[in-house]
Protein backbone atom coordinates (compact mmCIF):
# COMPACT_ATOMS: atom_id res chain seq x y z
CA UNK A 1 0.00 0.00 0.00
CA UNK A 2 1.48 3.30 -1.30
CA UNK A 3 1.81 5.62 1.45
CA UNK A 4 4.41 8.35 0.56
CA UNK A 5 4.65 11.12 0.47
CA UNK A 6 3.72 11.17 4.37
CA UNK A 7 4.45 15.15 4.71
CA UNK A 8 3.65 18.02 2.38
CA UNK A 9 6.90 19.84 1.89
CA UNK A 10 5.33 22.96 1.01
CA UNK A 11 4.50 23.12 4.92
CA UNK A 12 7.46 21.58 5.90
CA UNK A 13 6.60 18.34 8.33
CA UNK A 14 2.60 18.77 8.37
CA UNK A 15 1.39 15.51 8.96
CA UNK A 16 -0.55 13.98 5.81
CA UNK A 17 -3.81 12.35 5.88
CA UNK A 18 -2.50 9.10 4.88
CA UNK A 19 -0.21 9.42 8.23
CA UNK A 20 -3.32 10.40 9.79
CA UNK A 21 -4.98 7.36 8.81
CA UNK A 22 -2.49 4.86 9.59
CA UNK A 23 -2.10 6.04 13.18
CA UNK A 24 -6.18 6.69 13.95
CA UNK A 25 -6.15 2.57 13.24
CA UNK A 26 -3.40 1.88 15.18
CA UNK A 27 -4.44 3.98 18.04
CA UNK A 28 -7.71 4.79 19.35
CA UNK A 29 -6.86 7.83 21.47
CA UNK A 30 -3.12 8.52 21.07
CA UNK A 31 -4.11 10.11 17.67
CA UNK A 32 -6.53 12.86 19.01
CA UNK A 33 -3.06 13.82 21.13
CA UNK A 34 -1.02 13.91 18.08
CA UNK A 35 -3.41 15.83 16.38
CA UNK A 36 -3.60 18.52 19.01
CA UNK A 37 0.15 19.28 19.42
CA UNK A 38 1.89 22.23 18.26
CA UNK A 39 3.17 21.46 14.58
CA UNK A 40 7.15 21.80 15.34
CA UNK A 41 5.85 18.61 18.11
CA UNK A 42 4.11 16.83 15.46
CA UNK A 43 6.36 14.78 13.14
CA UNK A 44 8.93 14.02 16.04
CA UNK A 45 6.05 12.17 18.17
CA UNK A 46 4.30 10.76 15.25
CA UNK A 47 7.18 9.34 13.68
CA UNK A 48 8.60 8.16 17.22
CA UNK A 49 5.03 6.54 17.76
CA UNK A 50 4.64 4.56 14.52
CA UNK A 51 7.63 2.96 14.66
CA UNK A 52 7.30 2.25 18.09
CA UNK A 53 3.61 0.53 17.44
CA UNK A 54 5.68 -1.17 14.53
CA UNK A 55 8.13 -2.92 17.04
CA UNK A 56 5.34 -3.45 19.31
CA UNK A 57 3.47 -5.67 17.21
CA UNK A 58 6.10 -7.85 16.44
CA UNK A 59 6.97 -8.48 20.51
CA UNK A 60 3.21 -9.04 20.59
CA UNK A 61 2.18 -11.01 18.13
CA UNK A 62 2.94 -14.20 19.96
CA UNK A 63 0.61 -17.08 17.60
CA UNK A 64 4.10 -16.58 15.68
CA UNK A 65 7.63 -18.33 16.08
CA UNK A 66 9.28 -16.43 19.30
CA UNK A 67 13.05 -16.88 16.86
CA UNK A 68 10.99 -15.35 13.92
CA UNK A 69 10.00 -12.29 15.94
CA UNK A 70 13.12 -11.60 17.59
CA UNK A 71 14.99 -12.15 14.04
CA UNK A 72 12.72 -8.92 12.69
CA UNK A 73 12.41 -6.76 15.66
CA UNK A 74 16.43 -6.90 16.01
CA UNK A 75 16.02 -6.09 12.61
CA UNK A 76 13.85 -3.03 12.75
CA UNK A 77 16.16 -1.70 15.85
CA UNK A 78 18.96 -1.81 13.70
CA UNK A 79 18.01 0.10 11.02
CA UNK A 80 16.20 2.26 13.51
CA UNK A 81 19.28 3.24 14.89
CA UNK A 82 21.64 3.69 11.77
CA UNK A 83 22.25 6.98 10.82
CA UNK A 84 21.85 6.14 7.09
CA UNK A 85 20.87 2.30 6.90
CA UNK A 86 21.88 0.85 3.40
CA UNK A 87 19.99 -0.14 0.91
CA UNK A 88 20.43 -3.83 1.09
CA UNK A 89 19.68 -3.45 4.97
CA UNK A 90 16.45 -2.16 3.78
CA UNK A 91 15.00 -4.76 1.29
CA UNK A 92 16.09 -7.52 4.08
CA UNK A 93 13.79 -5.58 6.56
CA UNK A 94 10.86 -4.96 3.58
CA UNK A 95 11.14 -8.63 2.84
CA UNK A 96 10.44 -9.75 5.98
CA UNK A 97 8.48 -7.33 7.09
CA UNK A 98 5.74 -8.11 4.45
CA UNK A 99 5.91 -11.80 5.44
CA UNK A 100 4.94 -10.96 8.86
CA UNK A 101 2.28 -8.94 7.73
CA UNK A 102 0.93 -11.55 5.64
CA UNK A 103 0.13 -13.41 8.72
CA UNK A 104 -1.49 -10.54 10.57
CA UNK A 105 -5.49 -11.03 11.21
CA UNK A 106 -5.70 -7.28 13.01
CA UNK A 107 -5.87 -4.98 9.11
CA UNK A 108 -4.52 -2.10 10.88
CA UNK A 109 -1.17 -3.81 12.26
CA UNK A 110 -1.24 -5.39 8.56
CA UNK A 111 -1.18 -2.01 6.66
CA UNK A 112 1.55 -0.46 9.47
CA UNK A 113 3.72 -3.43 9.02
CA UNK A 114 3.42 -3.05 4.81
CA UNK A 115 4.36 0.42 5.55
CA UNK A 116 7.26 -0.29 7.75
CA UNK A 117 9.73 0.26 4.57
CA UNK A 118 8.46 3.60 3.68
CA UNK A 119 8.39 4.46 7.68
CA UNK A 120 11.93 4.94 7.86
CA UNK A 121 12.83 7.40 5.32
CA UNK A 122 10.25 9.70 7.68
CA UNK A 123 12.64 9.35 10.81
CA UNK A 124 15.80 10.41 8.13
CA UNK A 125 13.78 13.80 7.56
CA UNK A 126 13.51 15.46 11.00
CA UNK A 127 16.12 17.67 12.10
CA UNK A 128 19.31 16.30 14.01
CA UNK A 129 18.52 16.83 17.36
CA UNK A 130 15.20 15.33 17.06
CA UNK A 131 16.38 12.14 14.73
CA UNK A 132 18.94 11.86 17.82
CA UNK A 133 15.78 12.12 20.19
CA UNK A 134 13.84 9.28 18.21
CA UNK A 135 16.49 6.86 18.12
CA UNK A 136 17.02 7.20 21.61
CA UNK A 137 13.53 6.26 23.02
CA UNK A 138 13.02 3.77 20.47
CA UNK A 139 16.34 2.09 21.97
CA UNK A 140 14.91 2.19 25.03
CA UNK A 141 11.47 0.87 24.20
CA UNK A 142 12.81 -2.20 22.29
CA UNK A 143 14.93 -3.37 25.14
CA UNK A 144 11.45 -3.72 27.22
CA UNK A 145 10.35 -5.45 24.08
CA UNK A 146 12.80 -7.72 23.69
CA UNK A 147 13.06 -8.71 27.36
CA UNK A 148 9.35 -9.32 26.90
CA UNK A 149 10.15 -12.04 24.24
CA UNK A 150 12.83 -13.13 26.35
CA UNK A 151 10.52 -13.62 29.68
CA UNK A 152 7.55 -15.10 27.99
CA UNK A 153 8.15 -18.29 26.40
CA UNK A 154 6.09 -21.04 26.21
CA UNK A 155 3.37 -21.98 28.97
CA UNK A 156 3.07 -19.24 31.68
CA UNK A 157 5.60 -16.82 32.84
CA UNK A 158 5.86 -13.61 35.49
CA UNK A 159 8.12 -11.02 36.48
CA UNK A 160 9.19 -11.86 39.75
CA UNK A 161 9.77 -8.31 41.32
CA UNK A 162 8.67 -4.98 41.79
CA UNK A 163 11.83 -3.84 40.77
CA UNK A 164 11.10 -6.08 36.99
CA UNK A 165 7.65 -4.17 36.47
CA UNK A 166 9.19 -0.55 37.54
CA UNK A 167 12.04 -1.07 35.16
CA UNK A 168 9.54 -2.40 32.45
CA UNK A 169 7.28 0.24 32.74
CA UNK A 170 10.16 2.76 32.57
CA UNK A 171 11.80 1.12 29.41
CA UNK A 172 8.47 1.06 27.67
CA UNK A 173 6.50 4.13 28.80
CA UNK A 174 8.19 6.07 31.21
CA UNK A 175 11.02 6.97 28.79
CA UNK A 176 8.19 8.49 26.55
CA UNK A 177 7.02 11.30 29.27
CA UNK A 178 11.00 12.25 29.18
CA UNK A 179 11.36 11.72 25.27
CA UNK A 180 8.00 14.30 24.95
CA UNK A 181 9.68 16.67 27.69
CA UNK A 182 12.76 16.60 25.74
CA UNK A 183 10.47 17.72 22.95
CA UNK A 184 8.72 20.50 24.48
CA UNK A 185 12.19 22.03 26.31
CA UNK A 186 13.78 22.04 22.46
CA UNK A 187 10.81 23.72 20.49
CA UNK A 188 9.17 25.47 22.58
CA UNK A 189 11.19 27.43 25.29
CA UNK A 190 9.24 28.56 28.46
CA UNK A 191 6.66 26.38 27.86
CA UNK A 192 5.62 25.15 31.25
CA UNK A 193 5.33 26.92 35.00
CA UNK A 194 7.59 24.01 36.66
CA UNK A 195 11.30 23.76 35.71
CA UNK A 196 13.08 21.12 33.37
CA UNK A 197 13.51 18.34 35.75
CA UNK A 198 10.39 18.26 37.73
CA UNK A 199 8.69 18.17 34.26
CA UNK A 200 11.15 15.08 33.71
CA UNK A 201 10.16 14.00 36.62
CA UNK A 202 6.65 13.83 36.36
CA UNK A 203 6.73 12.75 32.85
CA UNK A 204 8.20 9.41 33.45
CA UNK A 205 5.69 8.99 36.36
CA UNK A 206 3.07 9.96 34.18
CA UNK A 207 3.90 7.67 30.98
CA UNK A 208 4.77 4.57 33.93
CA UNK A 209 1.83 5.30 34.78
CA UNK A 210 0.06 4.50 31.66
CA UNK A 211 1.20 1.37 31.27
CA UNK A 212 0.54 0.31 34.60
CA UNK A 213 -2.81 0.70 33.51
CA UNK A 214 -2.58 -1.00 30.52
CA UNK A 215 -1.19 -4.28 32.45
CA UNK A 216 -4.24 -3.86 34.51
CA UNK A 217 -7.05 -3.29 32.01
CA UNK A 218 -5.52 -6.11 29.72
CA UNK A 219 -4.14 -8.63 32.84
CA UNK A 220 -7.06 -11.23 31.60
CA UNK A 221 -5.82 -11.59 28.10
CA UNK A 222 -2.19 -11.62 29.11
CA UNK A 223 -2.82 -14.14 31.29
CA UNK A 224 -4.43 -15.99 28.83
CA UNK A 225 -1.35 -15.39 26.91
CA UNK A 226 0.92 -17.15 29.37
CA UNK A 227 2.13 -13.50 30.44
CA UNK A 228 1.87 -12.05 33.96
CA UNK A 229 3.11 -9.00 34.57
CA UNK A 230 1.87 -8.35 38.44
CA UNK A 231 5.11 -9.83 40.41
CA UNK A 232 5.34 -13.16 42.02
CA UNK A 233 6.42 -11.24 45.19
CA UNK A 234 3.99 -9.23 45.05
CA UNK A 235 1.41 -12.05 44.42
CA UNK A 236 2.75 -13.87 47.25
CA UNK A 237 1.27 -11.44 49.21
CA UNK A 238 -1.83 -12.22 48.71
CA UNK A 239 -1.54 -16.18 49.01
CA UNK A 240 -1.78 -16.41 45.12
CA UNK A 241 0.77 -17.40 41.93
CA UNK A 242 0.07 -16.51 38.46
CA UNK A 243 -0.79 -20.58 37.95
CA UNK A 244 -3.55 -19.66 40.86
CA UNK A 245 -4.45 -16.63 39.25
CA UNK A 246 -4.75 -17.36 35.27
CA UNK A 247 -7.46 -19.75 35.68
CA UNK A 248 -9.67 -16.51 36.71
CA UNK A 249 -8.87 -15.23 33.69
CA UNK A 250 -11.49 -17.62 31.55
CA UNK A 251 -13.80 -18.38 34.18
CA UNK A 252 -14.87 -15.93 37.61
CA UNK A 253 -12.59 -18.05 40.67
CA UNK A 254 -14.91 -16.19 43.27
CA UNK A 255 -12.15 -17.04 45.82
CA UNK A 256 -8.80 -16.18 43.78
CA UNK A 257 -11.22 -12.94 43.05
CA UNK A 258 -11.58 -12.17 46.86
CA UNK A 259 -7.80 -12.75 47.65
CA UNK A 260 -6.65 -10.47 44.79
CA UNK A 261 -9.45 -7.22 45.56
CA UNK A 262 -6.97 -6.18 48.16
CA UNK A 263 -4.10 -5.93 45.91
CA UNK A 264 -6.02 -5.00 43.07
CA UNK A 265 -7.22 -1.91 45.06
CA UNK A 266 -3.70 -0.60 45.85
CA UNK A 267 -2.59 -0.96 42.22
CA UNK A 268 -5.31 0.90 40.91
CA UNK A 269 -4.53 3.53 43.39
CA UNK A 270 -0.91 3.40 42.86
CA UNK A 271 -2.21 3.88 39.04
CA UNK A 272 -4.26 6.76 39.84
CA UNK A 273 -1.43 8.69 41.93
CA UNK A 274 0.69 8.38 38.46
CA UNK A 275 -2.17 9.66 36.63
CA UNK A 276 -2.45 13.09 38.94
CA UNK A 277 1.26 13.64 38.21
CA UNK A 278 0.21 13.48 34.84
CA UNK A 279 -2.55 16.38 35.12
CA UNK A 280 -0.11 18.29 37.28
CA UNK A 281 2.57 17.91 34.22
CA UNK A 282 -0.21 18.83 31.67
CA UNK A 283 -1.98 21.94 33.90
CA UNK A 284 2.19 23.16 34.20
CA UNK A 285 1.97 23.83 30.05
CA UNK A 286 1.14 26.77 28.72
CA UNK A 287 0.37 26.34 24.95
CA UNK A 288 -3.19 24.95 25.31
CA UNK A 289 -2.74 23.05 22.30
CA UNK A 290 0.42 21.08 23.83
CA UNK A 291 -1.89 21.52 27.26
CA UNK A 292 -5.02 19.62 25.60
CA UNK A 293 -2.93 16.88 23.57
CA UNK A 294 -0.96 16.18 27.81
CA UNK A 295 -4.00 15.97 29.36
CA UNK A 296 -6.28 13.48 27.27
CA UNK A 297 -4.73 10.84 27.90
CA UNK A 298 -4.70 11.21 31.98
CA UNK A 299 -8.45 12.15 31.61
CA UNK A 300 -9.25 8.50 29.55
CA UNK A 301 -7.54 7.30 31.61
CA UNK A 302 -8.69 8.37 34.84
CA UNK A 303 -12.47 7.06 33.18
CA UNK A 304 -10.99 3.81 32.75
CA UNK A 305 -9.42 3.34 36.44
CA UNK A 306 -12.63 4.14 37.56
CA UNK A 307 -14.41 1.93 35.96
CA UNK A 308 -11.86 -0.62 36.60
CA UNK A 309 -12.75 -0.39 40.07
CA UNK A 310 -16.59 -0.65 39.57
CA UNK A 311 -15.65 -3.59 37.45
CA UNK A 312 -12.95 -5.00 40.52
CA UNK A 313 -11.13 -7.73 39.85
CA UNK A 314 -14.00 -9.53 37.69
CA UNK A 315 -12.26 -7.06 35.23
CA UNK A 316 -10.12 -10.08 34.40
CA UNK A 317 -12.95 -11.56 32.54
CA UNK A 318 -14.11 -8.60 30.92
CA UNK A 319 -12.89 -5.59 28.52
CA UNK A 320 -13.16 -2.47 30.25
CA UNK A 321 -12.09 0.71 28.54
CA UNK A 322 -13.50 4.00 28.58
CA UNK A 323 -16.81 4.34 25.64
CA UNK A 324 -16.28 6.01 22.30
CA UNK A 325 -18.95 8.41 22.66
CA UNK A 326 -17.94 9.60 26.24
CA UNK A 327 -14.82 9.94 24.64
CA UNK A 328 -16.21 12.77 22.01
CA UNK A 329 -18.35 14.50 25.34
CA UNK A 330 -15.15 14.72 26.72
CA UNK A 331 -13.64 16.40 23.75
CA UNK A 332 -16.92 18.89 23.51
CA UNK A 333 -16.36 19.88 27.24
CA UNK A 334 -13.05 20.97 26.98
CA UNK A 335 -13.42 22.15 23.87
CA UNK A 336 -16.39 24.01 24.79
CA UNK A 337 -14.43 24.83 27.94
CA UNK A 338 -11.16 26.62 25.77
CA UNK A 339 -9.17 23.62 27.50
CA UNK A 340 -8.15 25.99 30.35
CA UNK A 341 -6.61 24.46 33.43
CA UNK A 342 -9.57 24.66 36.17
CA UNK A 343 -12.00 22.82 33.42
CA UNK A 344 -9.33 20.24 33.20
CA UNK A 345 -8.67 19.69 36.73
CA UNK A 346 -12.61 19.70 37.22
CA UNK A 347 -12.69 17.31 34.35
CA UNK A 348 -9.53 14.57 35.74
CA UNK A 349 -11.93 15.06 39.22
CA UNK A 350 -15.38 13.90 38.18
CA UNK A 351 -14.10 11.36 35.84
CA UNK A 352 -12.66 9.44 38.89
CA UNK A 353 -15.24 9.26 40.61
CA UNK A 354 -13.70 11.96 43.32
CA UNK A 355 -15.49 15.36 44.82
CA UNK A 356 -14.81 18.18 43.08
CA UNK A 357 -12.56 20.77 44.48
Amino acid sequence: MPISPFFNRTHGLAISAQLRRILRGVSRSFHLSIQLLPSALQAPVAIGYLLARATDTVADTTALPVAQRQVLLERMTQCIADLASSTEQIQELSQLAQAFAAQQTDQHERALMQALPQCLPLLHSLGQEDQSSVRKVLAHITRGQQLDMTRFGPGLNALQTEAELTDYTWLVAGCVGEFWTELCGRHLPGYSLLPQPEMMRIGREYGMGLQRLNIIRDAGADLAAGRCYWPVEILAQAGLTPAKLAPAAQTPHTDTLHALATLYTQWLDHTQAQLADGMRYALALKPMRLRLASALPALIGARTVALLRQAGPAALNQRVKMPRHEVHALLWRITLGLGSAAVLQKEFLRLSGEPRA
